[in-house]
């Protein structure tokens, strides 16, 4: 973080912990600190390799920004929607449905959820282009600092663990950074998000999830531990488990990209977000992601070089047909203008199924 003297930015003053004895999963932990040698990256990527094989969650500590610099983003993070008035918000909302791209503001209420129930989730989007557009006036002063920690998150962060799970596939460290290169114009973005509480109503009717069960479309999603228990994840056991909070760690995960690229060597594990614990019930939730794409270009078929999947062959069914494989913006565009908009077809055990250019897409409820 720059050394400068930084804008004066209100604290945002998080949930207490949850007092529930609550399921959690039991996630591998990366520890960067260890990424700095061959032994210690050689070591990292049986954990990374083994936990995006099965639960395809992973914790990260020691990732480069101390415990100040981390409640500083959480900070920057809400001013989007504390400082900023409704007709404000209105000038910097995205088109996602028409463009396929997150970039400025979701709205509440914009995606259905179940039995008419809609969404009551507010995100800001920035891309690495931190210039490509105007933002509120709040934020204008903090985009250095904003800048800065978007490409921490995609150099330091997304980076360090490609190498892992390039590593995993016994094929060359940079295959798939090379792939998701920083100083290439891209899609990926980093959000802000706040969840606010919902009625009893709308927790009835949608059986208290907000958000529902989906894998991510890019390549890997960093989270930014924060105390509101609200994360489930589907373990190997088909169980919905919760996520635990650990101060200043990361939670990490991969999207259907590099599931498809490893042929299902890795899994794009499914998640969800619902009614935090009692014990939390009244509290918003703010949120700091970074949602890593591969390049455009990129077509989403199998490394079929991998002397791993050469071995261990395709491991998904969720492959499009082969010839037929979108690009990453293809498969963006779908994934990202079709969400909580399209009509989908009704499954067994509340699983709603479409298919977006060629590829399946389960919807859990």
């Amino acid at each position: 973080m720059p050394s400068r003297t930084l804008s004066f930015v209100e604290s945002y003053n998080p949930a207490p912990l949850p007092t529930e004895d609550l399921d959690y999963a039991d996630l591998p932990v990366i520890d960067f600190g260890k990424a700095g040698t061959a032994e210690g990256r050689a070591e990292l990527a049986i954990v990374a390799r083994d936990a995006m094989r099965t639960q395809g969650f992973v914790f990260a500590i020691n990732h480069g920004y101390s415990a100040a610099q981390t409640k500083r983003m959480f900070d920057i993070a809400n001013i989007p929607f504390d400082a900023v008035d409704r007709e404000e918000k209105l000038m910097y909302s995205g088109d996602i449905k028409e463009t396929g791209s997150f970039q400025g503001y979701k709205p509440r209420s914009y995606w259905h959820i179940s039995n008419g129930v809609q969404d009551q989730n507010e995100h800001y989007n920035i891309n690495p282009d931190v210039h490509r557009k105007q933002h509120p006036k709040a934020l204008r002063p903090l985009i250095p600092e904003i800048d800065a920690f978007i490409k921490h998150c995609h150099v330091n962060i997304v980076h360090p663990i490609l190498r892992l799970l390039a590593r995993g596939l016994e094929m060359p460290e940079e295959t798939l950074v090379n792939l998701q290169r920083y100083e290439v114009p891209q899609e990926s973005y980093l959000r802000f998000i706040k969840y606010y509480p919902r009625s009893e109503e709308e927790e009835a009717k949608t059986n208290n999830v907000w958000l529902k069960g989906h894998t991510d479309f890019g390549s890997v999603t960093v989270l930014w531990s924060q105390p509101v228990a609200a994360l489930q994840i589907l373990s190997p056991q088909n169980k919905w488990q919760w996520v635990k909070h650990i101060e200043n760690a990361l939670v990490i995960n991969i999207g259907d990209a590099l599931e498809f690229l490893s042929g299902g060597f890795y899994k794009a594990t499914i998640h969800r977000v619902v009614q935090p614990p009692p014990s939390q019930r009244g509290y918003t939730r703010l949120g700091v992601y970074y949602f890593a794409m591969l390049e455009n270009d990129v077509v989403l078929k199998p490394l079929m070089e991998s002397p791993m999947l050469q071995r261990e062959g395709i491991q998904t069914d969720r492959l499009p047909e082969k010839g037929k494989e979108p690009t990453m913006e293809v498969h963006r565009k779908a994934r990202t203008s079709a969400f909580g908009k399209s009509e989908a077809a009704k499954g067994e055990n509340g699983v709603d199924i479409e298919v977006l250019n060629g590829v399946l897409v389960k919807h859990y409820n």
